[in-house]
């Protein structure tokens, strides 16, 4: 059998490769930088808009399939408290919550940062609330450093 690690090691490696190495994978991220300059550089940018839309809504529903699974039952707000700690690993990773940068590499960074810290929040016993605050504070730190990294051009 097959170690959950290995396996979402085997997707990361596929996602990259994907993002990467494949026209779709650079038609999203040139679609995300910028539309209007993507569409008058010949990408169907709604093709690639929908597409990316469809491979979100698989992973999604994969996602959903297997929290059930692992939990043994189904309820409608049952991903609810991963929301907060999802976006904050991505925009810990690195990417702009605007679209258009960022990397999976960094995204993974940011899974792993967050995974230790909420290891270290379970094992200090912090309430959920306080864990939202945190993740939420995190968030807002990054955007911060990151709005502070751009450059103004006229």
């Amino acid at each position: 059998m097959i170690s959950s690690t290995t396996f979402w090691a085997a997707v990361s490696v596929f996602v990259i490769v994907i993002l990467t190495r494949t026209g779709f994978g650079r038609s999203i991220y040139a679609t995300g930088s910028r539309e209007g300059a993507a569409y008058l550089s010949g990408i169907r940018t709604r093709f690639v808009t929908m597409g990316a839309f469809v491979m979100s809504g698989l992973c999604a529903s994969v996602a959903g399939v297997l929290l059930a699974g692992y939990s043994a039952k189904a309820y409608q707000g049952m991903g609810n408290a991963f929301l907060l700690p999802a976006i904050a690993a991505v925009v810990l990773g690195g990417t702009h919550i605007l679209g258009g940068r960022g990397r999976y590499i960094g995204t993974l960074i940011g899974v792993i940062l967050i995974v230790l810290l909420n290891s270290v929040l379970s094992i200090m016993q912090m309430p959920e609330a306080g864990r939202q605050i945190i993740y939420g504070t995190v968030i807002i730190a990054m955007l911060l450093v990151y709005g502070r990294n751009q450059r103004i051009t006229s």
